[in-house]
């Protein structure tokens, strides 16, 4: 017996770590202990040596301590929570309403749009979905429409934050490969916009079909003469596009870093709070702290998941991981990458994108880094950069998944008693499914994310 644990002491590991975190103790915690655990537990059955563990505090330091990528987390966690104090996105999708109300499913698409831009400059899930669901919903049901649509449209919204540079996601992914945030940032783009697209394509088709659950706006809505509308457009409109100029246009360029860009970022989220008369001592302090607390709570997790996934590579975990695939019948590169794809989508209804990010790609990032797809991916790193970005597509789905999903939990706070969870489910599961077939898209044709950092320089 004690034979058989040392030798799959790393499938035990996992298995630890999986149970425990259903438990609901803090993820740091557990990632952490679960690593100290079963390395004194490999020292016991010899197959960890004591003198291993003092690797881990140079990892913990050079990966995280030291790593002035990471501070772009916090940069741009106060910008976008700035945004959202400060009315730009309530006066956004106004405008947006105005223009277009014509179209079928107007005010629906408006809200797409409007998360579209508000991903492209705050890139935090929660405040999106909590923002849009406050200052969209109400419109939508006096509008006339369905409640499901309603849901499922601010939800999935919401959620492009977490997968439209400058996403804190894409940050930590950056770090965790050992790839450029710039290289992650363009080759989200294409991938984070389709997915906009696909979900307006969507709705139009909705509208048409089911006019009565997405009844056109009225006529009357909006300026009336050429000169108010331009005012319109210059006061509610230009200001959020030129913050995104400013932030991706300096990093893209080569101007700034992602740091000095989510610094520059801040200061004008701090000036549109300004122009709009809403910045005050209050509002920044309250700003502040929530940046704080969120990066504090990111570095935590970052020392856990580097303990946890040391040890879990010490005692044989990718051997095992690899045997197992084998076992399974997966022998090709597509195979084990349609594997890794389908694991995130289930683990997305259970676990974090944080815990799932730093518990799955430090396993099978080295897997796949070695198996060939040529014609598909000429190079390692352009591979990673591919396989890293396919991720961050499948896992916007689990903030949407039941029974964890972390925006449908935001959303039902914020929803008024009329719309019931089950509503919520009914409404996000078509938006599921065009998520994961952005997914199949970007696998099938891997330059709609590599084509664009290649096309910039990065990727030379």
């Amino acid at each position: 017996m004690w034979d058989w644990l040392a030798d799959h002491l790393s499938v035990v590991m996992f298995a630890a770590l999986t149970f425990i975190m259903f438990c609901g103790y803090p993820v740091a915690y557990v990632l952490g202990g679960v690593g100290l655990g079963f390395g004194a537990l490999g020292i016991l059955l010899d197959v960890f040596q004591p003198v291993q563990f003092f690797n881990i505090i140079p990892r913990i330091w050079g990966q995280a301590v030291q790593n002035g990528v990471l501070i772009a987390v916090p940069m741009f966690i106060f910008m976008g929570t700035m945004l959202e104090r400060s009315g730009v996105a309530d006066e956004l999708l106004k405008a947006l309403q105005v223009l277009t109300r014509r179209i079928p499913g107007g005010l629906a698409m408006s809200v797409t749009i409007m998360g579209t831009i508000m991903a492209a400059t705050t890139g935090i899930v929660g405040a999106s979905v909590i923002m849009l669901t406050l200052i969209a919903l109400p419109p939508m049901l006096a509008a006339g429409y369905s409640k499901e649509l309603s849901v499922g449209t601010i939800a999935s919204a919401g959620t492009l934050g977490i997968l439209i540079p400058p996403s804190i996601m894409l940050v930590i992914m950056a770090d965790l490969m050992s790839l450029s945030v710039g290289t992650l940032f363009t080759a989200a783009i294409v991938p984070g916009v389709l997915m906009s697209l696909i979900f307006l394509i969507y709705i139009g088709i909705f509208a048409f079909l089911r006019p009565q659950s997405a009844p056109p706006l009225h006529e009357d809505i909006g300026p009336k003469t050429t000169p108010e509308f331009l005012r319109m457009i210059f006061k509610s409109f230009l200001p959020p596009a030129f913050l995104i100029v400013v932030v991706l246009g300096s990093i893209f360029g080569g101007f700034a870093t992602p740091t000095e860009a989510g610094g520059m970022g801040s200061i004008g989220a701090m000036l549109l709070a300004w122009w709009n008369k809403r910045l005050n001592w209050k509002t920044i302090r309250e700003v502040i702290d929530s940046a704080a607390l969120t990066n504090g709570l990111v570095f935590f997790i970052v020392f856990g998941a580097t303990l946890f996934s040391y040890v879990f590579r010490a005692l044989g975990g990718d051997d095992v991981v690899a045997e197992l695939l084998k076992a399974m019948g997966i022998n090709t590169g597509w195979e084990t990458l349609i594997f890794v794809m389908v694991l995130v989508f289930l683990m997305g209804f259970f676990f974090d994108w944080l815990e799932i990010c730093l518990i799955v790609m430090p396993i099978f990032a080295p897997i796949l880094k070695v198996i060939d797809f040529e014609p598909h991916i000429d190079e390692n790193r352009h591979f990673l950069a591919w396989f890293v970005v396919l991720v961050a597509v499948n896992l916007q789905s689990a903030f949407l998944t039941p029974p964890f999903g972390f925006a449908l939990f935001y959303m039902k706070g914020t929803v008024p008693p009329s719309v019931t969870m089950q509503h919520i489910y009914r409404g996000i599961i078509p938006f599921v499914a065009l998520q994961m077939t952005t997914v199949a898209v970007c696998m099938i044709w891997p330059e709609i994310i590599l084509w664009l950092p290649r096309y910039v320089g990065f990727l030379d």
